[in-house]
């Protein structure tokens, strides 16, 4: 999150520049700062939790006869102040955000492009063509981070790039980890930016342009730039169209959030930017399982921003089985706490840095409460048992329907109309998406949240 000023402090409505803005051009207007839709949101959502809590005081007096009062209070506070709290706040931050427009139009610094990749041969050629023909105006240079791979993954994509007529680097890492394979190939980049792209992921042909645009119309404090990712493998099954979904509309969304108060938690190692000088400064990547979320609090410990830009899209393959999604979605919510271990939130220079990141230590409990407190309450409730899932708490899901319902229309205008794409209809995993999707990631969660506490030994796939 940002303020008017670096150090985070609340602002005002004024006449300023709009932030992010390069300094000398766009008009001057009307601009609600950073910082005032941060302090809109919260008083939004806590009024919403206070209706909420007023609502809920026959519920909780009905529960607290069989379970103790203090008891009821938690299982109504996970089941639904908590969720609500973060929808309210997550919804008038998204009505709030007016990103700035990309002042710097057609960026010409040079980058390179790094594709970490472990036997991909599969895969990797459709990468590299992504890469090369992606349009950009300055140089780009391309380096496989081959991380020992026993099949021909370097072979087919030194011929993918002489078939486009590119340049590529093959730097080899034989000890495993994706941040030993990243490291090995920063120290043979020389140019001002750095860009990660994973092996299955495909660029959209204004990716490039785009994401560079964002972080040279940002403020010069800003040090990273996550792209889009979307799913492209979404027509394999059940899993895959809901996955589409999520990557469309739910962490399309958190970023938005989170970039509309320049504190990105997760410059994602599939499609983002970095200032090479700082990756360099604080040491590359970490040797940690979620080592582009650890990166990434790492960049902005010292006050610097990182920020979203919707429209550079790249496509990746989401896991078809369920199996690889549950091993998926635990390393992310381990990596997650590698992220709060390393850099704990009050660490965080800036103050709305500190909120938005302090924000993590509450996704916990929200799975805690939808795993071990909704579900049951849920299966209590088919068979006539309305205890803990009620009329109230099923009300939720109207107001997520609003809110998916106003990103999907944002998405399809904002994000895929200016680079003529189009929305699938996806009926069935959208349905899917809504019902039972948040079970499967919670779930995974806990199991990865397990995994940290135990010391458990580490698994990239």
């Amino acid at each position: 999150m940002s303020a008017g000023t670096a150090s985070g402090t609340v602002g005002a409505a004024s006449a300023v520049p709009v932030e992010g803005a390069v300094p000398g051009k766009g008009r001057r207007r009307f601009y609600l700062g950073v910082s005032a839709k941060l302090v809109l949101s919260v008083l939004f959502a806590l009024a919403w939790t206070g209706v909420s809590v007023w609502i809920s005081l026959p519920w909780v007096a009905d529960l607290a006869p069989h379970i103790g009062p203090a008891a009821a209070w938690t299982v109504v506070a996970l089941a639904a102040y908590l969720p609500g709290f973060i929808v309210a706040l997550m919804t008038m931050s998204l009505v709030l955000d007016r990103q700035p427009p990309l002042a710097v139009e057609d960026p010409v610094t040079a980058m390179t492009v790094v594709i970490a990749a472990r036997n991909e041969e599969a895969g990797i050629a459709a990468t590299v063509r992504g890469v090369a023909g992606a349009h950009y105006s300055g140089s780009v240079a391309i380096i496989l981070a081959d991380n020992g791979s026993t099949d021909a993954t370097s072979q087919r994509a030194l011929e993918a790039a002489a078939d486009a007529g590119v340049p590529l680097r093959v730097v080899r890492e034989e000890k495993p980890g994706k941040s030993n394979a990243l490291n090995a190939a920063l120290a043979y980049v020389t140019t001002p930016y750095v860009i990660t792209v994973d092996a299955d992921t495909i660029l959209h042909r204004e990716a490039l342009q785009r994401l560079i645009s964002r972080l040279e119309s940002s403020l010069p404090d800003t040090v990273a730039v996550a792209g889009s990712v979307l799913v492209r493998n979404s027509r394999t099954n059940l899993l895959t169209r809901m996955q589409e979904w999520d990557y469309y509309l739910g962490i399309a969304g958190v970023k938005r959030m989170q970039g509309l108060y320049q504190s990105t938690l997760v410059a994602q190692g599939a499609f983002s930017v970095y200032r090479t000088a700082e990756l360099l400064r604080i040491g590359g990547w970490p040797d940690a399982i979620g080592e582009d979320i650890v990166v990434t609090w790492r960049l902005m410990e010292g006050g610097n921003r990182v920020v979203f830009e919707p429209t550079a899209v790249a496509f990746t393959d989401a896991p078809s089985r369920t199996r690889h999604f549950f091993r998926q979605r635990a390393r992310w919510a381990r990596g997650m706490f590698e992220g709060i271990r390393a850099v704990p939130p009050w660490r965080q220079a800036r103050g709305l840095t500190k909120f938005v990141a302090g924000l993590d230590l509450l996704i916990p409990l929200l799975d805690i409460g939808y795993v071990l407190v909704w579900l049951p309450g849920l299966a209590l409730f088919l068979i006539g048992i309305p205890a803990v899932v009620s009329v109230w708490t099923l009300s939720v899901l109207p107001v997520t329907l609003i809110v998916y319902g106003a990103l999907r229309h944002y998405q399809s205008r904002k994000v895929f109309g200016p680079l003529g794409l189009s929305v699938r209809k996806n009926r069935f995993g959208y349905l899917g998406f809504l019902l039972a999707y948040q079970a499967l990631c919670s779930s995974a969660s806990l199991v990865g949240y397990s995994q940290f506490l135990a010391g458990s030994a580490r698994r990239w796939k």
